[in-house]
């Protein structure tokens, strides 16, 4: 029977879903469904991001985006407006209920480093995300190709 290399994945993804559980307990006191919070700070962080590249930046498939896009729009997080210069693109935009929401889901992301970083000196903390950026690094080739990515837009 074949062993597990590394329990580090393993480690990531508990750390990973427990921080969205208590993430996604919080803000349904705003209306916000499971992980929609993840599109809505991307799209405040990038205002005008098209949808491809936000499905990119977030290595989530499309039609995943697509629900939690039609869910943010609807609740008033975010509008959609057509490209000025190509009709065909839309931009995703945060709205003032947007913006106003961003801050207090980045002061409760900040409260959850703080406390995933409890006890770190300052030097394991920059090692832990320099480590943490380096894998997510050598891992996006694979997942660009399991989803056929190609010129940083996906094929159907």
């Amino acid at each position: 029977m074949n062993r597990l290399n590394s329990e580090v994945l393993r480690e990531i993804g508990t750390l990973s879903r427990s921080i969205h559980s208590i993430s996604d307990n919080k803000f349904k006191e705003l209306n916000l469904q499971k992980g929609q919070f993840i599109y809505l700070t991307r799209i405040c962080e990038h205002p005008g991001i098209n949808f491809i590249d936000l499905t990119v930046l977030l290595k989530i498939d499309k039609t995943s985006t697509t629900k939690a896009i039609q869910k943010l729009e609807a609740e008033g997080y975010i509008e959609r407006k057509k490209d000025l210069n190509d009709k065909r693109v839309i931009r995703l935009y945060p709205t003032k209920k947007g913006l106003e929401s961003y801050d207090y889901i980045i002061d409760q992301e900040n409260k959850n480093i703080e406390t995933c970083f409890k006890d770190f000196s300052e030097d394991d903390k920059s090692i832990v995300i320099e480590l943490i950026m380096k894998m997510s690094k050598n891992i996006e080739a694979e997942w660009k190709a399991s989803k056929m990515i190609l010129g940083g837009h996906e094929n159907d």
